[in-house]
């Protein structure tokens, strides 16, 4: 097996050369090497393929970071058209340069891939712990069912075209040169359709909108992509279709914040509670989860409860319900709870002189100015 040359070389540019450098790289190689130009040339046709090979990774921002981070290897299994007819070749030389140099005639009705799309979905946090089949309705090119694609008319063909006799360009002499152009009757395809299929109107295609089963999985989180081979628009002339990508949006949780695979809340205490210890209910996704206090909680302490979290995907097991306490200070006191508090106080040490007054007396006088008339 040959092995393969590095893309940067092929195209003799330097890695960090930005889209306009590789572009006109590309272009230079492509006018020298294209098959058109070099009939029964095994040579150029194989160094056609490699700049064509270079310039579709190297143009695509996501195969090119791939290839950077890990070369060739990193690009096995990416679905990649490196046969050159993927490259649009009026985009990339224009219609000047496509009838100074015979253009390209023929390649418009080659196979085609289907371009692939991408749907944006949003999710609820419920959906992605407990998993959900949802539909999804994408709008996109379809094969025409009419005409299957053909664009003619049913009960009709598509003929040669009789000006460029199925060429796609026509010749002219102009001195001592012979120059080719496209064919303006065709527009290159070498085939014209002279009763179009009214639905598609000779395009062999038609927009439309699909509904699309999807199963959202357990742990998913927001960013997740999911790839729907041939779910794509339609290819062209009987050529695939190309892929759907779902990105998964998770919309925020009016009572929970997700942390990876962990859910987190808040429960209030009385201090009552957080001193001697307790056990309480606390709200979970699924219902209600018994909580133990320990005593001695502070303020801002935070509280597992195992397994009761976000799925890990693919995976049995799930983070945690992490739980941050608070601690509810009274706003009213009788007259004998306050008496009591007191004597904590004293047992504890704290003065209840104002001058020097401990956590209780404080406490007690933030509520007597909040509540002057108590």
């Amino acid at each position: 097996m040959t092995q393969k040359r590095d893309y940067y070389q092929v195209l003799n540019v330097e890695r960090d050369a930005d889209d306009n450098e590789i572009k006109k790289a590309y272009r230079k190689l492509a006018i020298q090497f294209h098959p058109d130009k070099n009939p029964n040339n095994k040579e150029a046709e194989d160094k056609f393929k490699e700049a064509t090979e270079a310039y579709e990774v190297l143009r695509d921002p996501e195969k090119r970071q791939t290839y950077d981070r890990f070369g060739h290897a990193g690009l096995e299994g990416m679905t990649t058209d490196f046969s050159g007819f993927g490259v649009n070749l009026d985009d990339l030389f224009g219609d000047v340069f496509g009838d100074l140099f015979g253009g390209f005639g023929g390649r418009q009705r080659a196979p085609k891939r289907g371009r692939s799309l991408q749907y944006n979905l949003e999710v609820t946090l419920e959906d992605v712990i407990h998993g959900k089949q949802v539909t999804i309705q994408v709008p996109r090119v379809e094969t025409c069912s009419i005409c299957n694609g053909s664009g003619a008319k049913t009960g009709t063909d598509v003929v040669t075209c009789p000006q460029c006799h199925g060429r796609g360009q026509i010749s002219q002499s102009q001195g001592f040169f012979t120059m080719s152009r496209t064919c303006p009757r065709c527009h290159g395809d070498g085939e014209i359709i002279q009763d179009p299929c009214p639905s598609c109107r000779g395009k062999g295609l038609v927009q439309n909108t699909s509904e699309i089963k999807l199963n959202i999985d357990k742990g998913v989180d927001s960013g997740f992509k999911y790839q729907l081979r041939g779910e794509g628009e339609a290819g062209v002339n009987g050529a695939p279709s190309g892929d759907l990508f779902v990105v998964i949006n998770v919309a925020p949780h009016e009572r929970f914040q997700r942390d990876q695979n962990d859910l987190i809340t808040t429960a209030k205490i009385s201090f009552v509670q957080a001193t001697l210890g307790a056990k309480i209910s606390v709200q979970g996704i699924d219902g209600h989860e018994e909580l133990r206090i320990p005593p001695g909680t502070q303020y801002g302490a935070q509280l597992r409860i195992p397994n009761k979290g976000v799925p890990i995907y693919r995976r049995s097991h799930s983070g945690d319900l992490i739980v941050k306490i608070e601690i509810e200070t009274p706003t009213q006191l009788n007259s004998e709870q306050r008496r009591k508090l007191e004597e904590f106080a004293k047992l504890h040490g704290e003065s209840t002189n104002q001058e020097h007054e401990g956590f209780w007396e404080k406490l007690l006088g933030r509520h007597e100015e909040e509540n002057p008339e108590s």
